[in-house]
């Protein structure tokens, strides 16, 4: 067990300790995406779908599911963030799909990381947009979630290959 940091001596759960962790600036960007049909496609760009703006509300949960992270996942700090952002991008799969790209970007300057909070937002946001767009199509697909990058912290910089 002396590899796993979340466990106590009696191999049980515990919150890791980061009383003695240096405070750093922090970085984290953390990537999702979401496929759908051209229909739900023209309905969010051309701001058409029945429940608002899309992707501002999905911006807006993304960024608020960031804050919440400590009470989702059970063993996450809560920290102090000091900046969220949400980034999107299209992409055409072919001539009836296109794929929603999504980046979310977490700063904090604290004594342990954001990749949690940076990946929360990013799945936050693609579920937000399945939320909003269900009623038109129910297959939408989300797509794999991973962490792009990550700066500050004893284990330093890391930039997916």
């Amino acid at each position: 067990m002396a590899d796993f940091t979340h466990f106590n001596e009696q191999a049980r759960a515990k919150m890791v300790d980061i009383t003695e962790k240096k405070e750093t600036a922090r970085r984290a960007i953390a990537h999702s995406s979401i496929q759908m049909n051209k229909q739900v496609y023209e309905n969010i760009v051309q701001n058409k779908n029945k429940k608002g703006d899309v992707l501002a509300v999905a911006q807006v949960a993304g960024i608020m599911a960031s804050k919440q992270t400590s009470g989702l996942i059970p063993m996450c700090h809560p920290i102090p963030i000091s900046g969220v952002d949400v980034k999107f991008d299209w992409e055409e799969v072919d001539n009836d799909m296109y794929e929603l790209l999504i980046d979310a970007e977490v700063k904090t300057v604290g004594s342990t990381g954001v990749e949690m909070e940076a990946l929360t937002a990013a799945s936050i946001t693609a579920l937000t947009v399945y939320d909003m767009c269900k009623a038109v199509d129910k297959g939408m697909i989300i797509g794999q979630t991973y962490l792009l990058e990550k700066s500050g912290g004893k284990s330093g910089d890391y930039k997916r290959g």
